[in-house]
């Protein structure tokens, strides 16, 4: 009843009065926004800590629930389940994160190199140009990739490559996220129900439905297509003989996690290649773009589309802001999140809806 009064009251209100109410909510809603980010840049340390737990836990509870369904203790088969991803993770630290910061350093250092490279290339396509005639002029812009870009590039990936080792050797807040990821995956389910207690009966279970789906449905496609994407570049990329292609296949696998994250590791790679050739970059950017149309058509189709629902311009938008709230990790469950807020609203307007019709059937 008390809700049919909301809804009533809204409706009966004029259209200046609605832009009048919108009016006094946005100063709020820019006050609140304001206040989250603050809270979210001082505890955020804290909040990739707990972002990064959940999301471990959530992919290590399916195994768990699949042994538990064959008859196994959950208890024992967490503690299993938890070593086993343990040692990957630390295989994987002590062999492939140290050759691609290896990698990495070497492009770093090689980026001048691959500038000036790139300014001859352009400098050789005007002369070719002005030899047949066609009325173009590269020198400004051969002459603009000197100096103050070459400086910016480097400095940016130096900063990128000093913000990875950061990440990679916090040992305190690895050690952190396990304790808590293993804590989740033994008393996940009690703690999501004692927190789920404090919503609306009518709510509890949908709400709980719509936030796993939502993780499954976008977080586990983008894993298995990420994995695929780098499975199959890495590979790819040391058959054409590219340059740090590892860590070209890599970087790309990493960013596919996030939405079109894969295609902007496809530009940018098939760029700082086509600096020491071009033909080169056009033969990275053809066997690239095959391998991403192969498994966005097999491993995960349309996956921004019909299993998140979400229009293009609202899945970029999610992903601003939770790289703002979470950095990287806040990039990733982005997505997920806006789902589960888009369900949400979508309920509340169908329930609307439905106490609209009631009051307007006849008794």
């Amino acid at each position: 009843m008390q809700e049919r009064q909301i809804f009533d009251w809204w409706q009966e209100m004029s259209p200046i009065g609605r832009l009048l109410m919108l009016a006094l909510f946005a100063p709020l809603l820019v006050l609140n926004v304001w206040a989250i980010s603050s809270i979210s840049a001082y505890f955020h340390s804290l909040i990739v800590i707990l972002i990064g737990a959940s999301l471990l836990a959530f992919i290590l509870n399916y195994p768990v629930n699949w042994m538990v369904r064959q008859g196994a203790k959950r208890e024992q088969v967490a503690i299993l389940v938890f070593l086993l991803a343990l040692s990957l993770l630390i295989a994987l630290g002590v062999t492939l994160i140290p050759i691609a910061l290896n990698q990495a350093e070497q492009l770093v250092v090689r980026l001048p190199e691959l500038i000036d490279s790139g300014r001859r290339q352009l400098i050789v396509l005007n002369a070719w140009a002005g030899a047949q005639g066609i009325p173009i002029s590269l020198d400004a812009l051969a002459m603009q990739i000197n100096g103050r870009l070459k400086a910016e590039l480097q400095a940016i990936a130096g900063q990128v490559l000093n913000q990875a080792v950061v990440t990679f050797t916090s040992l305190v807040d690895f050690v952190l996220t396990m304790v808590l990821a293993f804590y989740l995956l033994q008393n996940g389910d009690q703690l999501w129900v004692s927190l789920v207690q404090w919503l609306p009966t009518p709510i509890r279970q949908p709400f709980s439905q719509t936030l796993r789906l939502g993780f499954q449905n976008f977080f586990i496609g983008q894993l298995i297509y990420a994995t695929c994407l780098t499975v199959a570049l890495v590979p790819t990329f040391l058959w054409l003989k590219v340059p740090f292609g590892g860590l070209f296949g890599l970087t790309i696998g990493l960013l596919a996690l996030i939405p079109f994250g894969g295609t902007v590791g496809i530009i940018l790679t098939t760029l700082l290649v086509a600096l020491q050739d071009v033909w080169l970059g056009l033969r990275v950017l053809l066997a690239a773009e095959i391998v991403q149309q192969i498994l966005e058509n097999l491993v995960a189709p349309r996956i921004l589309g019909s299993v998140t629902g979400l229009n293009p311009v609202w899945v970029l938008l999610s992903v601003l802001i939770g790289s703002q709230v979470g950095g990287l990790l806040g990039v990733v469950v982005a997505v997920p999140i806006a789902v589960v807020i888009k369900a949400a609203l979508e309920a509340l307007r169908s329930r609307r809806n439905g106490i609209n019709k009631q009051a307007v059937a006849p008794n």
